[in-house]
C-alpha cells in the first residue's frame, strides 16, 4: 500500500507585476524578473503596465537582478 505524501504549498503574497497592455495577450512578469524600468511584452511587443497578483514566493538569483541590490 502507498501512502500519499503531502506537499505543502509555498507561501504567497500579493507582489507588483507587469502585465501586457494589448487586449490580445495574456502576457505578464513578476516585476523583480523585469529586465527595463518599463518592460515590453517579451512575447508581442507592447508595453506593459503595473499590476498587482497573488503569487507563490520566489527567489530570483539572476546576475542582472544581485547588480540592482
Amino acid at each position: 500500500m502507498r501512502f500519499q505524501q503531502q506537499v505543502e504549498k509555498p507561501p504567497e503574497v500579493n507582489l507588483k507585476i507587469w502585465a501586457c497592455g494589448s487586449e490580445n495577450c495574456n502576457g505578464w512578469m513578476r516585476d523583480n524578473f523585469k529586465s527595463d524600468e518599463n518592460p515590453d511584452c517579451p512575447l508581442c511587443g507592447h508595453s506593459m503596465v503595473e499590476e498587482e497578483k497573488t503569487l507563490p514566493v520566489l527567489e530570483n538569483f539572476s546576475a542582472v537582478h544581485l547588480k540592482k541590490e
